[in-house]
């Protein structure tokens, strides 16, 4: 009789600030009156409330937009199905936070809240001067904006980890180290508020695995990452130039070193939404572009997210994935038995399809691959699921 073959041992993902999941948001912060809300008007091609007065939203808007990925469309292209179904980024609108939020000024335990529920932030900081839009602090200085910002955020996590300290710390108060899952959260949740205190976010500190595990138990505003937009007035944005781009710039690789900062302007991303046949005029003209799709796509990296196709003369379909994610796992985001009766994945390329144009030519040239359990999906793979499952229990 043949030795019994061995089960392949799934490697688990290495470990990272946040939830995980899939159906993950990234929430737009900024004091009133930056441009939140005609931002996400234009992203989200909608009509909400914009106006010229603090606290115009108070309850989140929220959306979700296609991912822009030129792979999704010549997949359809190329194979032509009736269903066509892209990644989509979950964009929420946040009130503006002013100082004190922490303290509840301005609705801020409310906002803080809504912030508290989405897993990254779109960081909006203006710099446009306008008469008509008033300023909460009376002039325009986005460097004073996002200090405000984060420093609410800080102070708010202090007061949960001080709050929770305390109920953890009368568990290791009793248990001592016969609970060491507890005893990790509470020296964990000590070094975080002392690095909080001392001006430091939690994204921004060197954490270990048993440290990132209590951490994600409590979802910590200072630990979601976060995308810079600067949002110019359109002759600023079309000569790309402005006085605050520099100082915004040394300011960031002081204090928050290799964020991803992104200019655009909401007037002109207005301007294209109102007048959609001579947009494309107005662009080659002024020899600029729209910078939407770079923020989508920013936007949903910035979630530690990405996706793989599967493809056919029915379907082309982006199934959306946290990276590191092993083949059974991304199999069982299409269906739970694609998981449970894994064997293996059949994967090649966007690029073999592009080069090759058809299944069969893929194989023929040699780069069909079979992956395993240990596989870990690459963003852009096309796969398809080998699996098997019977209805008898495991014994």
């Amino acid at each position: 009789m043949p030795p019994k073959k061995k089960e392949e041992k799934v490697e688990q993902c290495p470990l990272y600030l946040g939830r995980f999941g899939t159906s993950l948001k990234i929430g737009i912060v900024g004091v009133p009156n930056v441009g939140k809300s005609t931002f996400f008007n234009v992203l989200c091609k909608q009509s909400i409330p914009a106006e010229n007065f603090p606290f115009c939203t108070i309850d989140p808007n929220e959306s979700r937009v296609s991912v822009p990925d030129e792979r999704f469309d010549w997949l359809c292209d190329h194979f032509k199905p009736p269903s066509k179904v892209p990644a989509y980024l979950s964009v929420v609108d946040i009130a503006g936070l002013v100082r004190g939020a922490s303290e509840g000024e301005g609705l801020g335990n409310a906002f803080l809240s809504h912030i508290g529920g989405c897993d990254a932030i779109f960081s909006m900081m203006r710099v446009f001067d306008d008469p008509d839009v008033t300023h909460v602090d009376g002039e325009v200085d986005p460097l004073r904006d996002t200090e405000t910002i984060f420093q609410e955020l800080r102070l708010k996590d202090v007061e949960y980890l001080t709050n929770n300290i305390e109920k953890v710390g009368k568990v290791v108060a009793r248990m001592g180290d016969k609970d060491k899952v507890a005893k990790n959260e509470y020296e964990t949740m000590l070094k975080a508020r002392d690095l909080l205190k001392d001006g430091k976010d939690v994204r921004k500190c060197t954490w270990s695995n048993k440290e990132i595990e209590a951490l994600n138990k409590h979802l910590l505003l200072t630990s979601k990452p976060v995308i810079y937009l600067i949002n110019m007035g359109e002759k600023d944005y079309i000569k790309k130039k402005g006085k605050w781009l520099l100082k915004i710039k040394k300011y960031l690789d002081e204090n928050d070193p290799g964020a991803t900062m992104i200019p655009f302007s909401g007037a002109l991303e207005q301007r294209l939404l109102d007048d959609p046949d001579n947009a494309k005029t107005f662009l080659e003209e002024n020899k600029t572009q729209s910078n939407l799709d770079k923020i989508i796509v920013q936007g949903f990296k910035a979630l530690g997210l990405e996706y793989f196709f599967t493809v056919g003369a029915d379907e082309v379909r982006a199934w959306t994935i946290q990276k590191h994610t092993k083949a059974p796992q991304a199999a069982g985001k299409i269906h739970s038995d694609m998981e449970r009766g894994f064997i293996k994945a059949e994967v090649y390329k966007y690029e073999d399809i592009v080069e090759h144009k058809s299944e069969a030519a893929v194989k023929a040239a040699g780069r069909y691959r079979m992956e395993g359990k240990n596989y870990e999906v690459q963003d852009g793979d096309i796969l398809m699921i080998k699996f098997n499952v019977t209805d008898a229990k495991k014994k």
